[in-house]
C-alpha cells in the first residue's frame, strides 16, 4: 500500500513536471514571438549546404579544395590572413593534395618577411614551404586603417562562425553530427549581398550590415576544370577550403574514430561471451 501510494505521488509529481515544463515552453516561445515583434522580422538563417565531408564518414573533396584554394588565393588574400596554415599543409594527406613541387611554386609566389641578416636587417625573400600564409597588411591597425576594421583571419573562420539552431533542432545535431555551420554561414554570408545599391547590406549578417562589400561575382576566378564560374559555387568552394584550413585532420580523425568504435564493438562481444564463459557453472 506505501508503494502504492509513493508511486502515485511521485506520477503526480512528474505530471507536475511536465505540465510545468509545457507552461514554461510556451511562456519562452511567447516571449520570443514578442521580442520578434518589437525587434522587427527576424533575420534569416542561411539554408544548409550538402557537403561531401559531413557525417561520420564524410571526406573533404580534393578538386573542390582546390578550387576553394584558389578562390582564396584570387580574391580572400588581398584582405585576410591565414596565420596558422603552412603552405606545405597544402600537400598534406586529407587536404588538397597539391604535389609538393606545386607547394614549392605556390610558395615562391609569396614574398615573406625574413631576417635580421648579417647587417641587422629585415629583408624580403620568396616564400619556402615550411613557411605559413604572410599578412597583407603589417598589422591589425594597418588593415583597420584600409577598411575601418581588420579583416578576420580566415585560419580558423569556419569553426569560429555558427548558426543559431532553434529547438529541437539543436537537440538533433548531436546525433547528426552536424558540424559544418561554419561553412554553411560562409555560403550565406557570401551568397547575401541582395541589394546591389548597396555593396554592403547582407541578408545573413548579424544587423545587415557588413563592412566587407561583395567580393565575388560571376567570371571572378577562372577554373580550369570546366567548374561553374559562378557566386554560387565559389563560395561553396571557399567555405570547403576554409573548413578544411580549420580541420585539416578531419578525416584521419573520421577514421581514426571509425577504427576506435570498430574495435570496442568487437572488445564489447568478447567480453559478453567471456563473461558468460566465467559464470556459466555459478549458479544464481
Amino acid at each position: 500500500m506505501v508503494l502504492r501510494k509513493t508511486s502515485g505521488r511521485i506520477g503526480l509529481t512528474l505530471g507536475a513536471l511536465a505540465l510545468g515544463g509545457i507552461a514554461f515552453g510556451g511562456f519562452s516561445i511567447n516571449l520570443a514571438k514578442a521580442a520578434t515583434a518589437q525587434s522587427g522580422q527576424a533575420e534569416p538563417i542561411p539554408p544548409r549546404q550538402h557537403w561531401s565531408f559531413a557525417g561520420p564518414f564524410g571526406k573533404f573533396d580534393r578538386a573542390q579544395l582546390q578550387r576553394g584554394y584558389k578562390v582564396y588565393h584570387d580574391v580572400c588574400s588581398n584582405c585576410h590572413s591565414m596565420k596558422l596554415l603552412s603552405f606545405r599543409d597544402l600537400a598534406a594527406p586529407g587536404g588538397p593534395d597539391f604535389s609538393e613541387a606545386q607547394v614549392k611554386a605556390l610558395a615562391a609566389t609569396y614574398k615573406v618577411k625574413d631576417g635580421p641578416n648579417d647587417a641587422g636587417q629585415m629583408y624580403e625573400r620568396p616564400g619556402r614551404p615550411a613557411d605559413t600564409f604572410p599578412s597583407p597588411f603589417a598589422n591589425k591597425e594597418a588593415a583597420a586603417a584600409a577598411f575601418g576594421t581588420a579583416p578576420p583571419d580566415m585560419s580558423d573562420l569556419a569553426k569560429a562562425r555558427s548558426i543559431p539552431r532553434p529547438f529541437p533542432l539543436f537537440i538533433f545535431d548531436a546525433f547528426t553530427q552536424y558540424q559544418e555551420e561554419g561553412p554553411d554561414y560562409i555560403v550565406g554570408i557570401l551568397n547575401g549581398y541582395t541589394h546591389p545599391n548597396d555593396p554592403n547590406w547582407n541578408e545573413y549578417f548579424p544587423g545587415h550590415k557588413i563592412a566587407m562589400p561583395n567580393p565575388l561575382s560571376d567570371g571572378a576566378v577562372v577554373y580550369t576544370d570546366g567548374s561553374p564560374q559562378t557566386v554560387k559555387q565559389y563560395s561553396k568552394d571557399v567555405a570547403a577550403f576554409l573548413f578544411w584550413a580549420a580541420e585539416p585532420k578531419l578525416d584521419a580523425r573520421k577514421e581514426l574514430g571509425f577504427r576506435v568504435m570498430l574495435f570496442l564493438i568487437v572488445f564489447a562481444v568478447l567480453m559478453y561471451f567471456t563473461k558468460k564463459k566465467v559464470w556459466s557453472n555459478i549458479p544464481h
